[in-house]
């Protein structure tokens, strides 16, 4: 999923909220993570595998024009992440605008921690335009999830694919607005559960709390 997701599924199930974001950056082992960023970047794997085979969202991928099916993740990821933000007082207790400068004010501390391979380069160089142009808000708007695509085809080898792909994605409202309505709720109810029985080795000891 895209950065608002992982970030309001960090902060329902109390992970750490950077780290859940991070995680879609990072190819260096968890284990090997330190132990404060462990629980976060097992989470992040478990909800992206989920969002890749849950059958709601394998048949919204399956929707999308053919041409598209490669980007068909990332289109549902981004268009996730706008209907969270337009019906965010659904799904969170604290106004949208408040959760993301909290949000800002963690990627940024996490940001500002020693470059390796578990606080990567990659998402410190876009924190400064988030921040600057609340990515996190503009999600709740058609001009905000078209920015977002446009984000996302920068970092993307299939970059041609999303010239008009917000045009694809207005078509096709009905079917993702409804996919994710029936999922997210499923999603949310996965990631308090997946806090609780988080394996062992990814939870700090209570000797380091």
């Amino acid at each position: 999923m895209n950065f608002l997701t992982h970030l309001h599924l960090a902060d329902i199930s109390k992970t750490h909220l950077a780290a859940n974001v991070a995680g879609n950056y990072i190819q260096a082992p968890i284990a090997q993570a330190p132990i404060e960023l462990r629980q976060a970047l097992w989470l992040n794997q478990e909800i992206n595998t989920l969002c890749a085979s849950h059958e709601l969202t394998i048949e919204l991928m399956e929707a999308f024009p053919a041409p598209l099916r490669s980007i068909a993740a990332e289109l549902m990821a981004v268009s996730f992440d706008h209907y969270l933000a337009y019906y965010w007082e659904e799904y969170h207790h604290q106004p949208l605008d408040e959760f993301s400068r909290k949000a800002y004010d963690a990627l940024d501390t996490f940001a500002a921690q020693v470059v390796d391979p578990y606080h990567p380069e990659a998402l410190a160089k876009l924190l400064p335009a988030m921040r600057s142009a609340d990515w996190l808000g503009s999600y709740t708007t058609e001009k905000g999830l078209q920015h977002a695509l446009a984000q996302v085809a920068k970092q993307h080898p299939q970059a041609a694919l999303f010239k008009d792909a917000h045009r694809v994605v207005n078509k096709m409202q009905i079917e993702i607005e409804t996919a994710f309505r029936t999922f997210y709720p499923q999603l949310m109810a996965y990631t308090r559960i997946w806090s609780r029985k988080t394996p062992a080795e990814y939870l700090p000891s209570p000797l380091s709390q």
